[in-house]
């Protein structure tokens, strides 16, 4: 056994050779130890991970995993996934072999989560019950995938409860022009809310629009990154998805705004972010305008429903709206087939003309 004591620390380290995935063979060493047992159970978990050993447990899996996705996601994306991993897998399935959790286990820890209630003795919402239940089987599907194991138990024991919709709440034009007029005492939270809502635009492609995404002379704004807030640093990732990637034309009365703001600010450089003001900020302003425009409180993401819907309203196609605000056409067509005008009575009047006529 590679393990050994180290007489100066009182502690045990573990010293292995292994073989990379390029077959080339390498030595690792592992330090500090506080028990013999520890280090041989941690070599012994190494020696299943490099060999890809399925009777390894679900917590040395989850650092194999880690290694294989980290790197092809944005931060903040795994961060989501990391948080779910460690407070809600890692506690049940952490110590089980990979290979012998069943669909029996996935249920039963469904039946946890399904179980709890917080101080308020509210349960979890369907859409997180299934966010839970998403990224278990994504890790599950992963080592079937890579890794040769026989089947995914998640799949089969299936989802804990198909997600409710959240109710898709939009201003009219005419709620959005009171609650636009009562933000004129503030210019950055008139300007940013008018990008919002006459651009259709994410709430994180907003607070990433430097100068430079500006053409006034084509009357466009060119949206191809993100901002958020990571580990208390500004960061600029890039959209959503690969159709977020768009150029959008404004309205000229929009882009003669935008000239005014931009011309207000002060020092700032092409590459600068013009809107510098956090998420929380923007969603106290809509509180406060809101409530002094006398209009129904929406989320900032609902300025965006809004902008589709006005669309919609205008008779544009669900092809040219998904083209604008960065979609696919199938995803606003199914998410606001409620809001488009049915053509049902054409199609029946067409068919009577077109059976008498024959």
């Amino acid at each position: 056994m590679p393990v050994f004591k180290d007489d100066k620390r009182g502690t045990w380290y573990v010293m292995v050779w292994y073989q990379d995935w390029t077959g080339e063979r390498k030595q690792k060493c592992k330090r500090g130890f506080s028990t013999k047992r520890e280090a041989q159970e941690w070599e012994r978990s190494f020696q299943l991970q490099t060999s890809a050993d399925l009777d390894m447990t679900f917590e040395a899996f989850v650092e194999l995993y880690t290694k294989d996705v980290k790197p092809r996601l944005k931060e903040n994306t795994w961060q989501t996934k990391e948080n779910i991993i460690q407070k809600k897998l890692l506690p049940y399935f952490g110590k089980r072999k990979i290979s012998e959790i069943t669909t029996k286990d996935v249920i039963a820890w469904q039946n946890e989560q399904l179980a709890y209630r917080d101080e308020n003795h509210k349960p979890y919402s369907s859409s997180y019950l299934k966010t839970l239940h998403n990224q278990l089987s994504a890790i599950l599907n992963h080592a079937v995938r890579f890794y040769d194991l026989r089947s995914n138990p998640a799949a089969k024991a299936g989802n804990m409860r198909t997600e409710e919709r959240k109710e898709m709440l939009f201003w009219t034009k005419e709620e959005y022009l009171k609650f636009a007029e009562a933000m004129m005492d503030k210019p950055l939270s008139f300007y940013a809310f008018e990008m919002l809502y006459w651009c259709g635009i994410r709430e994180g492609e907003l607070l990433a629009l430097t100068p430079a995404d500006f053409d006034f002379d084509a009357g466009t704004v060119r949206i191809n990154k993100s901002y958020q807030r990571l580990h208390r640093e500004d960061v600029i990732t890039s959209p959503k998805t690969k159709k977020s990637n768009r150029t959008i034309k404004m309205p000229d009365f929009l882009r003669d705004e935008m000239k005014d703001y931009l011309g207000m600010l002060y020092g700032v450089k092409k590459k600068d972010r013009i809107f510098t003001c956090t998420k929380s900020y923007l969603h106290h302003e809509m509180d406060r305008g809101a409530k002094a425009a006398g209009v129904k409180r929406i989320r900032i993401h609902d300025l965006r429903h809004s902008h589709i819907s006005l669309l919609i309203d205008m008779g544009f196609s669900a092809v040219a709206i998904a083209d604008r605000v960065g979609h696919e056409s199938i995803e606003i067509t199914y998410r606001y087939a409620h809001l488009f005008p049915s053509k049902q009575t054409e199609m029946a009047n067409k068919l009577d003309i077109e059976r008498m006529g024959k």
